[in-house]
């Protein structure tokens, strides 16, 4: 299944608020779809698929992304499904996202794929891109990217930046201090439900 590319309330609306998804807020209290007024009791397997499509719709990955994302969470010592969303929290996009450069991480990775971020002054046009403790990014030395830049930063979405992550606004200069720690995850989710999913397939 490729990146979703549909309407991003109606995603929001069925798996709850995903801020790196869309910034916006349906007014409608039902969740999506024709039977979205009906009550059951969710099964096992649906609340499992649940969380993996929160993961999928809020970090813009498509199925084979995040597979392949699980597989190497697998290999590296300690909680996968820590490491899982650690290695999902130092992409590059979400990166962007995080440091209020952009409004959602779709935007963010515009900002990436046209060539507007550099890390270490050199320019990384790859979303993907896993940032490590130490890494500097800045915008491009450029009127336009710093103007588009600034226009985001005027109407930020998130409540403050997370701690291993500093930014210095005037410049447009920012800094990877530190691996993510779980509690400065945005995302609200059972990241255990996700390993389990992909471990019962």
């Amino acid at each position: 299944m490729s990146r979703y590319r549909g309407p991003k309330l109606r995603i929001s609306r069925r798996l709850g608020d995903l801020p790196g998804l869309t910034r916006k807020n349906s007014k409608k209290v039902a969740p999506a779809g024709e039977h979205g007024q009906q009550s059951r009791k969710p099964s096992e397997y649906s609340l499992r698929l649940e969380e993996k499509q929160k993961l999928r719709f809020n970090y813009g990955l498509s199925e084979k992304q995040l597979l392949k994302y699980i597989k190497i969470a697998k290999k590296v010592t300690g909680s996968t499904g820590l490491i899982l969303l650690q290695i999902l929290e130092m992409r590059l996009d979400n990166i962007i996202f995080r440091l209020g450069l952009s409004p959602t991480i779709p935007a963010a990775r515009q900002l990436v794929n046209h060539g507007h971020i550099l890390i270490n002054n050199k320019k990384v046009s790859v979303c993907s891109y896993q940032c490590k403790p130490g890494d500097n990014i800045q915008i491009q030395n450029k009127n336009s990217s710093h103007n588009l830049v600034k226009s985001y930063l005027n109407f930020p979405t998130l409540a403050s930046i997370p701690n291993h992550l500093e930014l210095d606004n005037k410049k447009l200069i920012a800094k990877v201090n530190a691996i993510v720690e779980r509690e400065w995850v945005a995302l609200e989710m059972n990241e255990l439900l996700v390993v389990e999913y992909y471990s019962r397939k």
